[in-house]
């Protein structure tokens, strides 16, 4: 998994590791320093390493760098500014690194960089003034890859090349390491300045290069290709030791001295884009311009925004307010600027006082009932508030809604305006349309047309009075105490007499080394409990940094969407960095049953964590719906316009190699739904987990009734073929296995199966013996095949007498059955012997033999 150098998916390609927070506004709108307590401990560490350098030919090599100072750098000083909070949004143990750029030279993004080369020193972070400095010793001897960069065709020994970059601790120790490494060069508040649109390409900034005498070549020019380290660079020897080289001059500047001073930067693509001391309408203009081209799903139908049409509407309202001074109506456009998209990430803060004011009155009165969709299309009211309008007309829970002003109920609620925009899927907005249809300006009529369980239809008059509760009840967040929640919380389950581990991942936001701690913690608890199985809820979480934590749970690689952002070079958009993917982890840990949560409520990074989780094999993916469908990266547009107006916009998408967009929509898909209905939008306590729960102890099928029966087969030669083909029977495919002492009395063998939908089986009696007996025998058996309760005919079944040798012959009536609905099925093969039969000497009383079969056919 991409750790540190999530720093490499941080420094490569920053929205990764981001995979973007939820736009903050909320449902309602309203590296570990301990390796060095002594400043040369580390230095001193990395001098005592050996390093073999190859003999050099004699002689001169190039015309020797002109070099400024002449004493021998000794430690590295510098510090850098900061706008985007994500240095200390996702870190709490901050370090920086000299850091071997072996990976550049050979442009290999997917090159390890070895927990040798690395060098830590101390940062101290100022997080109010966004600033912070740092100081890193060098080693005497370093033990970076030597690269050979004057390209004469001879082989030599080269030198090393680093650069500073910030290097946070983000699992296990302060090196990046083991489940920790670190891949590719630094682009992200590093020495050196990358160019995103090119491949993160080194174009400026300073780099520390280490020779080992003074008969090695740097380059001095980035050459007419304007690229580092390529064949056309000029070069000029280098003195022995360490020198500065400054890429930002022309040829480069070659420097030597006890302290050099090296500044970090952040990327300017990166940094957050400030355009608060502009005015209302320049400010507007500038964030339009970009985001009208960048946005993420540019081109995409149906997230799209009509560019022109949002412009031409907008921007005379802002020019106007402008004019006239009037904030109210600054934030108004800017609200309606951010609902115009179907996008969960696009956001805006600031102006809470001017929206809270008018969610506050569109939202201030209700009419005392909630309503919730069902699965086969009936609306019901989920909740009545006692003493309430719709209370007072007559109306009970669990009444059936049918219209609303007239309108299909339906339609209501599809044409309701909500608070909660913009969304990304259909199933979140129409869940929240439900909630925003019963709340409206207090005293506003309503016409509702409702019928009572067991009641006639009626219609009333409702009046909207000052409550909340009806619109509470349908909350998402009710029930959910997000005050004190840890990152990471976990506990075990006793169900039944079997323990369930239970883990909650709260947050993918802050301090992520705590939260990848915590869940191996977890992981380590269960396996010394030897529970059932484990759980993973992950319904409520905003999202923050994607950690790959499904890599502890699956020993292969789990491919993840490709990030793609606009490239003004090509006018498309282009992938940047490597497809993302998790990374098995050192440590695996193994569960027979496992479980993932999801719902509306996990978002963003939550949704590429818990699709990581769901590519576990065997993981059953629980919910009543997809997780959020919220996915995209919104590093790269933080926009703080005039008077503290901040605005969220993503520019950058993750897709699958068939160029279609990873889960913004869509969400992580239930593979175990929790249906929707009057059992479950009634049910005490946490349904969602209850179905989690089951699903670890019992089949995943087990008490859902199948819309169908399986298909039979009818026709004797096709059934004959299958059989001879090798097809398993039910008891072939069940759990248990009986001895031949279990079929010598009459009663019940039960079996316990459990099927794919895909699957085919035989259900089959049959009896074996001499031929001369066969028919005698066969005669004192009455045989009777039951399915869900219902008699089967026995002209539905195939007869088959199947001779098999001189001595034997056999008599068999089965079917085979395909083509299974999702569900728990019940058969039974009852075979009443109204006289004793003697087979091979053993006497098989009369009686009732009966062979019970509890069918789970799983998605």
């Amino acid at each position: 998994m991409k750790r540190k150098l999530a720093i490499v998916t941080l420094l490569l390609m920053l929205g990764v590791l981001l995979a973007a927070c939820g736009a903050g506004a909320g449902e309602n709108n309203p590296a570990n320093l301990n390796a060095n307590t002594e400043p040369n401990t580390l230095a001193n560490d990395v001098m005592d390493t050996d390093v073999e350098v190859p003999e050099e030919p004699e002689g001169p090599v190039e015309e020797t760098a002109f070099i400024v100072g002449s004493e021998e750098p000794t430690q590295i000083v510098g510090g850098f500014e900061y706008s985007n909070t994500l240095v200390t949004d996702y870190y709490v143990e901050h370090a920086v690194a000299l850091v071997d750029m072996h990976a550049f030279v050979i442009r290999d993004e997917e090159w390890e960089i070895p927990v040798a080369s690395q060098t830590l020193g101390f940062l101290d972070i100022n997080q109010e003034a966004m600033t912070a400095e740092y100081v890193v010793q060098l080693p005497a001897k370093p033990t970076a890859q030597f690269d050979d960069v004057d390209h004469d065709d001879q082989e030599e020994t080269g030198v090393q090349v680093f650069a500073v970059a910030y290097w946070p601790n983000l699992y296990a120790g302060p090196y990046s390491e083991g489940d920790d490494v670190s891949w590719g060069w630094p682009s992200y508040l590093a020495s050196v300045i990358t160019d995103t649109e090119n491949d993160d390409e080194v174009i400026g900034g300073k780099l520390v290069v280490w020779s080992p005498d003074d008969m090695q070549a740097f380059p001095s020019g980035f050459g007419e290709d304007g690229l580092l380290f390529t064949e056309d660079d000029p070069t000029l020897a280098l003195p022995a030791g360490y020198t500065i080289v400054d890429l930002d001059q022309e040829p480069f500047g070659f420097a030597k001295e006890a302290e050099p001073e090296l500044t970090l930067y952040e990327p300017q693509d990166v940094a957050i884009k400030d355009f608060s001391e502009m005015s209302w309408t320049e400010a507007f203009d500038e964030m339009f311009a970009i985001v009208s081209v960048e946005y993420a799903f540019n081109g995409i139908e149906g997230k799209q925004p009509d560019w022109d049409a949002l412009y031409d509407e907008l921007y005379p309202r802002i020019q106007e307010a402008e004019a006239s001074g009037d904030y109210e109506a600054y934030v108004l456009a800017m609200r309606d600027f951010t609902w115009a998209f179907n996008d969960g990430h696009v956001g805006m803060g600031g102006g809470s006082d001017v929206l809270n004011a008018y969610f506050s009155q569109d939202t201030e009165g209700g009419y005392g009932f909630s309503i919730r969709d069902l699965d086969d299309g009936r609306v019901i009211a989920v909740f009545v508030l006692e003493g309430g309008p719709a209370a007072q007309a007559g109306m009970q829970v669990g009444a059936e809604i049918t219209e609303f002003n007239g309108m299909p109920i339906g339609d209501a609620i599809a044409q309701t305006e909500t608070w909660t925009r913009p969304t990304s899927s259909d199933f979140d907005l129409r869940y929240q349309q439900a909630r925003y249809l019963l709340t409206d300006p207090l005293d506003t009529e309503s016409e509702v047309t409702f019928a009572n369980p067991e009641g006639q239809p009626q219609t009333v008059t409702l009046t909207a009075v000052s409550e909340r509760d009806s619109f509470a009840y349908t909350s998402v967040y009710r029930g959910v105490d997000t005050d004190f929640m840890l990152p990471v919380e976990f506990d075990l389950i006793e169900r039944d007499n079997a323990l369930i581990g239970y883990i909650r991942i709260n947050s993918n936001y802050d301090d992520l080394n705590l939260i990848i701690r915590l869940f191996e913690r977890a992981l380590q608890t269960f396996e010394l409990y030897e529970v059932e199985g484990i759980i993973i809820d992950m319904r409520v979480n905003s999202g923050g940094a994607n950690l790959g934590l499904a890599g502890m749970l699956y020993d292969e690689e789990i491919p993840m969407g490709q990030l793609e952002y606009y490239s003004e070079a090509t006018g498309e958009f282009e992938p940047e960095g490597l497809p993302d993917k998790v990374i098995p982890n050192e440590n695996q840990y193994h569960f027979d049953k496992m479980v993932t949560l999801v719902g509306s409520t996990c978002y963003s990074a939550c949704e590429l964590e818990a699709y990581g989780f769901s590519q576990v094999p065997g993981m059953i993916v629980v919910g009543m719906t997809p997780s959020a469908g919220v996915e995209a990266e919104v590093a790269r547009g933080q926009f703080v316009m005039p008077d503290d107006i901040f605005l969220q916009i993503p520019t950058g998408r993750f897709v699958l190699p068939d160029g279609s967009i990873f889960l913004e929509g869509q969400g992580v898909q239930p593979t175990f739904p929790v249906p929707v209905n009057e059992e479950t939008v009634f049910a005490e306590g946490d349904v969602v987990l209850e179905y989690g729960i089951r699903a670890v102890l019992q089949p995943l099928s087990a008490g859902i009734t199948p819309d169908h029966l399986p298909t039979f087969e009818t026709d004797a030669a096709a059934g004959q073929s299958k059989l001879e083909s090798g097809l398993e029977l039910l008891e072939d495919k069940a759990r248990e296995i009986y001895g031949d002492d279990d079929y010598k009395t009459p009663g019940t063998l039960n079996y316990t199966v459990t099927l794919a939908q895909d699957d085919e089986v035989a259900w089959i009696y049959g009896l074996c013996t001499t031929p001369d007996m066969i028919e005698a025998d066969f005669e004192d058996i009455e045989l009777t095949f039951e399915m869900q309760g219902e008699v089967i005919p026995l002209e539905d079944m195939i007869l088959l007498d199947y001779p098999v040798s001189e001595e034997m012959s056999c008599k068999y009536i089965y079917t085979t059955l395909s083509d299974w609905a999702i569900g728990e099925y019940h058969l039974t093969t009852t075979a009443t012997f109204t006289n004793p039969i003697v087979i091979d000497g053993t006497t098989y009383p009369a009686g009732d033999w009966i062979s019970e079969y509890a069918v789970y056919v799983n998605p």
